[in-house]
């Protein structure tokens, strides 16, 4: 699958070589006095399994470029339509300590963010919380983590990280999985709680606030 192709001027010498790479060919040309380069995958675009990038690879780029993103927000909602509770996750740190952080994770390749969504709420809330993800979607906010401290609100000392931040309904049952160890239902005013806001991770409680202001709540 050809992703990828540029021109270099050159002579009209026909000019033919071609390159092996670790995942895919690169192929040149002569054609009509322009050297032409081509990018051939020798993987599919939908090949986007968690092998695409060994650990050590994933560190290398993490500490060279932003990274994208999504946060979710969970939320219960009323029959009036109004939201009711909202869920934060109760996670295990690496440090050993506890700290609360949104639903989320990256984006994978080829992936689009509807699906990463859908994956990372199952992921995090189990097979059976039925997220619902809107027709069309369209974050609230976009957030920007940053590896040095104090740069933003926002800190994640491992990448510099950009994500689309989204409300979700949860409709079905939760039972998170993984590393969480609790999902807590809150009202909107218990978020803002000095406890709960102290013990949410990489600075999120400014995204909750901008959820709250969004949703029409006073903080």
């Amino acid at each position: 699958m050809m992703s990828g192709r540029k021109f270099i001027s050159t002579s009209r010498y026909f000019t033919r070589s071609v390159s092996q790479f670790t995942n895919g060919v690169s192929m040149l040309f002569c054609r009509e006095g322009w050297l032409c380069e081509y990018w051939v995958m020798t993987r599919t675009a939908l090949d986007f399994d968690e092998n695409w990038f060994d650990d050590a690879e994933y560190a290398r780029l993490r500490r060279r470029m932003p990274i994208p993103y999504v946060n979710a927000i969970p939320v219960r909602v009323g029959e009036t339509g109004n939201v009711e509770r909202i869920g934060l996750l109760l996670r295990s740190l690496e440090d050993g300590t506890l700290g609360r952080e949104l639903v989320g994770g990256r984006i994978r390749y080829h992936e689009t963010i509807r699906t990463a969504l859908v994956r990372h709420a199952e992921n995090d809330l189990g097979p059976m919380a039925l997220p619902v993800i809107p027709p069309a979607i369209s974050p609230f906010h976009i957030a920007e983590y940053f590896p040095t401290e104090g740069s933003s609100l926002l800190h994640d000392p491992r990448q510099h990280a950009i994500a689309m931040c989204f409300i979700m309904e949860v409709r079905g049952e939760c039972t998170p999985r993984a590393d969480a160890l609790s999902l807590d239902w809150l009202t909107p005013e218990e978020t803002l709680r000095p406890d709960i806001v102290g013990e949410l991770c990489y600075g999120q409680d400014h995204i909750l606030r901008i959820a709250l202001a969004h949703l029409g709540f006073r903080v």
